[in-house]
């Protein structure tokens, strides 16, 4: 019964962390933060959000602390659909970063809104 409880605890903190465009654009504005793209630098070059920096997710273990050294630095990732993105959320809190976000449902989504 404890890990059911936690379980849910835990996906209501996560969910707080999974932001629609305004939202991203809203912690961006205020932190000074980084948007990530952790599509293919291909995906990235045919299209992205503006001001954000690329880094592959199959690369983000090795080059992330090269482009973002502070791990408090707020960063906002996103891809096509959501799923590499949420990818990438993990990892850069596995790897110590606390103040990341993403942006869910991907880059697609808010076409619309660009």
């Amino acid at each position: 019964m404890l890990k059911i409880i936690k379980e849910f605890l835990n996906r209501g903190i996560i969910n707080d962390k999974e932001v629609n465009l305004k939202k991203a654009k809203e912690i961006l504005d205020k932190t000074n933060g980084v948007l990530l793209d952790v599509r293919s630098h291909q995906e990235y070059n045919e299209e992205h959000l503006p001001g954000a920096i690329n880094i592959n997710l199959y690369d983000l273990k090795k080059e992330i602390t090269d482009k973002i050294k502070n791990k408090e630095t707020t960063i906002v990732v996103y891809c096509s659909c959501g799923v590499r993105s949420k990818k990438a959320k993990e990892i850069l809190e596995e790897l110590g970063y606390t103040e990341v976000y993403n942006l869910k449902e991907g880059l697609y989504c808010y076409r619309k809104e660009l």
